[in-house]
């Protein structure tokens, strides 16, 4: 349920004030001070979305109120409508100049002042729904890869599609300098922006301590351990959990060494059908003491390795139950064979989906072995 707006009423005629409070509280969450000083004592306690003020009042008048909130950049935003008996020109004009954002003379028709609040708070929201949803793409440009590794005899294949302004999915990919390459697939717990900013952080970490320890160390399980201990030891980060899988893929040998702090199951599909890769340890951010251990899976001709994030399981089908691992591994076993896996994975599952878009952010990285050399070369 969307919490409705805050509207604070600054009059001080007790009267009126209790006037506006009944019938803007119809429709918003409402508060009132006596003067301008009371304004700000319960602006800087909780800020509201709009602001209705007289200007001839005791203490702080209304352009006093004004002028305090367009000089703090904590609350400069917070649209303003001055109600008020002063009528002459000269008023009006220095309330625009000050920026309020409408000015309104006594006596007033009280549905259109409730109207012109209505405007223009969703207008105030319009602007910081379109500003969020910029700063989101702006974080998922950063948190996602612009090119894939290429190697002969291999497919790699990655999508992503964030839910409105997105969570906290993140992945990312690293050469070893040895021909090998560290993976990384994982989630930041929560939604919107806060998560987002979570990913950003922890993707930073992540980067940064595989490119220190490279030189030591190519186990995923030792990096997962580091990753771990640096993620409870900062107090920015402080109550922050993820999901991690961090994977070492080695195409010479058709191998990826991989350990998971309880993410997703990744899933490889063959032939001979879809099974979940089944070890997993404790998910990040939950003990210090935690031990991570590094495990082997060899990827066969002709078999996928598909990574994802929550989003693909949790999707809820037509029977009203979560499609689960087995309905995303039916989905991986039937794009296996696909001109485009991943776009028929995702169509797949859409068409038996209770409702016609996905209801999460979706990431999914397909690791494809050819079955044969002419098979690679033809790709």
């Amino acid at each position: 349920m969307t919490a409705r707006p805050a509207v604070l009423v600054v009059e001080d005629n007790a009267t009126l004030r209790r006037l506006l409070e009944y019938r803007l509280g119809k429709r918003f969450e409402v508060r009132s001070a006596m003067h301008g000083e009371h304004a700000l004592q319960l602006i800087e306690e909780e800020p509201p979305d709009l602001i209705v003020s007289d200007i001839m009042m005791p203490h702080m008048d209304g352009f006093a109120l004004l002028a305090a909130l367009r000089s703090d950049e904590r609350f400069q935003a917070i649209p303003f409508i001055f109600l008020t008996a002063k009528n002459d020109d000269l008023s009006r004009q220095k309330g625009l100049r000050k920026g309020v954002d409408d000015y309104l003379t006594k006596p007033f028709d009280i549905d259109h002042l409730i109207g012109r609040v209505d405007q223009i708070v969703q207008r105030s929201q319009l602007y910081q729904t379109k500003l969020t949803s910029k700063i989101g793409r702006d974080f998922s440009d950063k948190l996602l890869p612009r090119h894939m590794p290429v190697e002969a005899g291999y497919r790699t294949v990655f999508f992503s599609q964030p839910k409105e302004d997105g969570g906290g999915d993140l992945f990312d990919w690293t050469p070893s300098g040895d021909g090998t390459y560290l993976i990384t697939v994982g989630d930041i717990m929560g939604k919107g922006l806060q998560a987002k900013f979570y990913a950003f952080s922890f993707l930073s970490y992540i980067r940064s301590t595989i490119h220190a320890m490279l030189r030591n160390t190519v186990s995923p399980a030792a990096l997962m351990k580091r990753v771990n201990e640096m993620l409870i030891n900062d107090q920015v980060l402080e109550e922050t959990f993820a999901s991690l899988l961090l994977m070492r893929w080695e195409p010479a040998n058709n191998r990826v060494v991989y350990t998971n702090a309880g993410h997703c199951r990744p899933i490889l599909v063959g032939p001979q059908g879809a099974g979940m890769v089944e070890h997993s340890d404790l998910i990040l951010g939950l003990d210090p003491m935690t031990e991570y251990t590094d495990y082997s899976l060899e990827i066969p001709p002709d078999h996928a390795l598909l990574c994802y994030t929550d989003g693909l399981n949790e999707q809820v089908a037509r029977s009203g139950k979560m499609f689960g691992e087995p309905g995303v591994a039916e989905a991986a076993r039937i794009a296996r064979t696909a001109e485009q896996p991943v776009k028929e994975l995702l169509s797949w599952m859409l068409q038996r989906s209770a409702k016609p878009g996905f209801e999460d952010d979706v990431l999914v990285f397909w690791l494809q072995r050819h079955a044969t050399a002419s098979a690679a070369r033809a790709a």
